[in-house]
């Protein structure tokens, strides 16, 4: 098989090396989303504690910043380290305690006080809606490094504490034969935000920025990539407004990722009984949910349709469709696995957000390990 386009930038979307990590991981439910660790001193309760960071998105940033002058690019950061941690300890059910972030930069290329402040009211712009929305998360500081001599450009992440009802939690071992999967769209626009969503999240963004913007800016900005890695091969720059997309590439790639955890916090509380399993479709795009569960087939053959923006990745790279959606969340953002009976509450209640969901798939039996199956009009692909 061939090597994929992504894989080609350097990034491993399989991440392989973690499993050696595995023997000293303290994890009650081996099949769920999210290891959840038994807490020390709550009985009957798990600790869910989560890090994760907002990819190679700041480079984007970095590059909007550059072009335009103007700092508000770096704000959108913050909701997508909040939400890349949030919407992962929710597909376990776990309540979100408090938040610590982690932002490493380069002060000889940054302005680091006027970025802090920019983050800083994204972060509580971030925090003020979450509330407002039911979903209480208390931010307890961080670390900032200056870090010249190992990083071009920036980097922020950061960590997530939560706590779950043992009894209440989804721990994936109820996923079973006849469950169906509802996906819940990454793009567009809900209610409670402020503006449409290319649906892109934070993952697959070293793919894009290469395929889609013009070489020109990796020789004014050599900071943007590794000197030996894969040059930029696109035609676009950060301004133009493509029709497709409804934005500008810039806009598009900078879209921070969805708050899911306001709609699934809402689901769980009217039909926890009926949902056997959650993936939060991020590295590893629709192939995520391989890690749910026992000896499950995840056929899904009625997906939403893609956003744009990866029709466009997917056409200027050259990347197979293969790839595509094991690099890419394709337009479904988050996964839920129920009962059939259970379908269409769960439908509606995404609905009244202003989220779109349906009905993407359905569970089989497999034979001693996880697969999923893709049926799209580019064809069939399996992983395993």
């Amino acid at each position: 098989m061939s090597r994929s386009k992504y894989a080609e930038t350097g990034v491993d979307v399989k991440k392989r090396g973690i499993e050696v990590f595995g023997e000293i991981i303290s994890n009650i439910f081996p099949g769920a989303f999210c290891v959840v660790t038994q807490d020390p001193d709550m009985p009957g309760y798990g600790i869910v504690t989560h890090a994760d960071s907002a990819g190679s998105k700041p480079v984007q940033a970095y590059l909007n910043w550059r072009e335009t002058g103007d700092l508000s690019w770096f704000k959108g950061l913050a909701q997508d380290v909040l939400a890349m941690n949030l919407d992962d300890i929710i597909c376990v059910g776990a309540k979100p305690i408090n938040f610590v972030d982690y932002i490493a930069l380069n002060p000889l290329r940054l302005p680091k006080i006027e970025l802090l402040k920019v983050l800083n009211e994204g972060f509580r712009e971030c925090l003020d809606l979450l509330e407002s929305l039911g979903v209480k998360v208390y931010f307890s500081g961080g670390e900032t490094a200056d870090l010249p001599d190992q990083l071009r450009t920036f980097d922020i992440s950061g960590v997530v504490n939560g706590r779950v009802d043992l009894s209440e939690a989804v721990t994936g071992s109820e996923v079973q034969p006849g469950d169906v999967i509802i996906g819940l769209r990454s793009g567009g626009r809900t209610k409670y935000e402020k503006r449409e969503n290319s649906g892109i999240m934070c993952n697959g963004l070293t793919l894009a920025r290469h395929c889609l913007l013009r070489k020109d800016y990796q020789e004014k900005y050599p900071e943007i990539m590794d000197p030996e890695g894969k040059e930029y091969y696109g035609r676009f720059r950060v301004e133009d407004y493509v029709d497709e997309l409804g934005m500008t590439v810039g806009e598009a790639l900078t879209s921070p990722m969805r708050f899911f955890i306001p709609v699934i916090k809402k689901i769980l509380e009217e039909c926890r009984d009926e949902i056997s399993g959650m993936v939060h479709n991020m590295g590893g795009g629709l192939t995520k949910g391989l890690r749910v569960g026992f000896n499950i087939k995840y056929i899904k053959d009625d997906l939403i349709e893609p956003d744009p923006i990866f029709m466009l990745i997917q056409r200027e790279s050259g990347e197979s469709w293969r790839a595509m959606f094991e690099n890419y969340n394709m337009g479904v953002g988050f996964e839920i696995i129920a009962r059939p009976e259970a379908e269409d509450e769960i439908i509606s209640i995404s609905e009244s957000f202003g989220l779109q969901a349906k009905r993407i798939g359905r569970c089989e039996r497999s034979h001693g390990k996880n697969i999923v199956v893709i049926k799209s009009r580019w064809g069939k692909f399996l992983y395993e």
